[in-house]
């Protein structure tokens, strides 16, 4: 591990054990990560106190009931603390505990404190000198596993269970030290009915046992460490298509020739993000298209990314998603941000990363059109909130409730895109790459790329109060040397937009021939406010209600909804009903409660069929929304 000169005089770390721990490009993963121990590293989501005593690895021993809904079984973990240290400190989130054992067999002392809201409660366990426990468990409820019926799934005849850990749901059903900056390696035993199919985000050489039982067991290891929210499982009537040497997908049958056919890129994708930034590190880049009740786009579990079927477009105008996630392999998976107050970190480096891969696969069209719609959305964040809001910096303060993707996502994105068109894109590169190498398989803070950027970077001092990072990070809206989007990526879409607003000239030969980023542009640009003969003339012109597109199809639904616009309501209850993503859901319930005595009474209809085949996260949004 290597730390700039000018970061170790400013900062100091304590590194908890110290057992190969290089980070070197092209070295092996260190068998223990380090903890970061200034203050702007400390996790405040956890209750772990790893600098104590910590979790390096977790054995899991787990069954699936898909009766009882429940997984239950064992944890065993190896823990490393400091000298005299007797008790460590794990994340508890309605786990039922039944009995905490040394590697003897003892049994051991253990307390579940008080539970707060959000969090759980903290799991104090009095270990003594043993080093290795094990704890017998069950969950059930558990947020983060989303069990679905048969009828939730596209076959229709077997149950079907995912996993989503991020940020802190993980604890639900796993006993650890629930912080992304606790890096840990893992593996699993799991058993399942034998009709079902087991996945999870590790490798597994070998093929499931067959138990007396009418059971199957399935082994996985992940030997990198990992954040702890990367521990994702899957299981249900799923089937695997190769797409190249080293990736392939997983879905349910009906689905899997649509998924793959969607997929062709991937392997081009994976030499592309190597071309720029280094070695791919994890062994195999595979892939699960989920059913429609996933909560997100796509997370970036190692070596099996999970998938949100809206994606599927039948033409890859949407696979910009999977160049994310794959992105995600150096910039999340490999470098991980501390704590969740930096979680730019994660995703804004990812997307800058996501859109090189995009110009290297599609071109720089694309790209640059891909960029503008992002910078658009940040200057709709900015226009909302205000510049001033301290949401609207990059490491978000304590206790500062975040705006969301727009400043994670987007404003991360241009911070990089603004620093690469100062300095140039080969020693931009050169620095990101060597940024990557020297902190592999660690967490990182703002404070560390700042210092870094400033050591291996930055040449001199007019340059550097040129690119004006420490603003960029730590300042609130965009600074005035943002790098802006080329304004000609959407000249001809910009002229329709206008065209339409100030005539209601509507080019439908030109929208045939658009590519996705160019039509959401101008559904987008064109008037919020419009009546029901212009919306009848918008869907019948560009046939948008019949769209396979789901990022359109929602941009058109949410407009229609936001003028009460009644034609659009079956096809929003069908979207509704078939689509869980909760970057889609949210804003359509938001607009129909939007809509007082004519849109609330519909969306209290359509949430009360629709709210039990949502994933955990998804309805935590909009409970909040649709109210009484």
């Amino acid at each position: 591990m290597r730390f700039s000169r000018g970061f170790a005089a400013a900062f100091s770390l304590l590194l908890v054990s110290a057992c190969n721990m290089s980070g070197d490009a092209g070295g092996d993963a260190p068998k223990v990560a380090p903890i970061l121990t200034t203050e702007d590293a400390k996790d405040d989501q956890s209750f772990a106190q790893p600098e104590l005593a910590r979790v390096t690895h977790v054995d899991l021993e787990l069954d699936l009931d898909f009766d009882k809904q429940t997984v239950s079984g064992s944890a065993m973990l190896d823990i490393i603390a400091e000298k005299g240290v007797d008790i460590v400190v794990l994340d508890d989130d309605g786990l039922k505990i039944e009995t905490i054992t040394d590697a003897d067999g003892k049994p051991l002392d253990f307390t579940v404190g008080e539970v707060v809201e959000g969090k759980g409660a903290p799991l104090s366990i009095t270990m003594g000198d043993a080093r290795e426990i094990t704890i017998t468990y069950s969950a059930s409820d558990a947020a983060a596993l989303q069990w679905l019926s048969p009828e939730q799934t596209a076959g229709g005849k077997h149950p079907y269970l995912l996993s989503q850990g991020q940020a802190t749901l993980n604890r639900t059903w796993i006993p650890t030290q629930d912080s992304p900056g606790i890096r840990q390696t893992w593996a699993a035993r799991i058993t399942a009915p034998d009709e079902l199919t087991v996945v999870m985000s590790g490798l597994s050489e070998d093929e499931p046992e067959t138990l007396d039982d009418g059971r199957r067991a399935f082994t996985f290891e992940m030997d990198k460490p990992v954040a702890p929210y990367l521990i994702a499982i899957a299981a249900g009537d799923i089937v695997f298509k190769e797409l190249g040497p080293r990736s392939g997908v997983w879905s349910e049958p009906s689905m899997i020739d649509a998924a793959a056919a969607e997929l062709t890129d991937t392997e081009a994708m994976i030499d592309a993000a190597e071309k720029l930034y280094g070695d791919y590190r994890w062994g195999r880049y595979d892939m699960i298209v989920l059913p429609p009740a996933f909560p997100y786009g796509g997370m970036e579990n190692p070596v099996m990314t999970f998938l949100t079927p809206t994606f599927i477009a039948g033409d890859r105008s949407l696979t910009g998603l999977v160049a994310h996630e794959l992105a995600h392999s150096w910039s999340g998976n490999l470098v991980t941000n501390a704590n969740w107050t930096d979680s730019w970190l994660n995703e804004g480096v990812t997307s800058y990363f996501e859109n090189r891969i995009v110009e290297e696969i599609y071109g720089k069209k694309r790209a640059d059109q891909e960029a503008a719609l992002s910078f658009a959305a940040i200057e709709d964040t900015l226009a909302e909130v205000g510049t001033d809001d301290p949401g609207t910096a990059l490491h978000q303060p304590v206790n500062v409730d975040s705006i969301g993707s727009a400043i994670v996502y987007d404003k991360g994105a241009f911070f990089l895109r603004t620093v690469e068109s100062i300095v140039g894109r080969d020693r931009f590169d050169a620095w990101l790459q060597q940024w990557f190498d020297n902190h592999a398989f660690q967490p990182a803070t703002s404070a560390m790329i700042l210092a870094d950027m400033e050591e291996n970077l930055v040449k001199d001092e007019a340059e550097a109060e040129q690119l004006q990072l420490r603003e960029w990070i730590y300042g609130t809206g965009l600074p005035d040397n943002v790098a802006r989007p080329d304004p000609a990526a959407f000249a001809e879409v910009d002229a329709a937009a206008r065209a339409f607003s100030d005539k209601r000239k509507l080019d439908t030969e030109a929208w045939d021939k658009w590519t996705s980023a160019e039509r959401q542009r101008f559904l987008a640009k064109i008037p919020r406010k419009l009546n029901e003969a212009e919306l009848a003339g918008l869907d019948e012109g560009l046939k948008l209600s019949a769209s396979t597109n789901n990022e359109e199809l929602f941009l058109w639904l949410e407009l229609a909804l936001q003028n009460k616009y009644e034609a659009a309501v079956p096809t929003t209850e069908q979207f509704l009903a078939r689509v869980g993503r909760r970057k889609f859901v949210a804003p359509l319930f938001e607009a129909l409660m939007d809509q007082g005595a004519w849109g609330q009474p519909i969306a209290k209809r359509i949430y009360a069929k629709t709210r039990a085949s949502y994933h955990s996260v998804t309805q935590g949004t909009v409970d909040g929304l649709v109210k009484g």
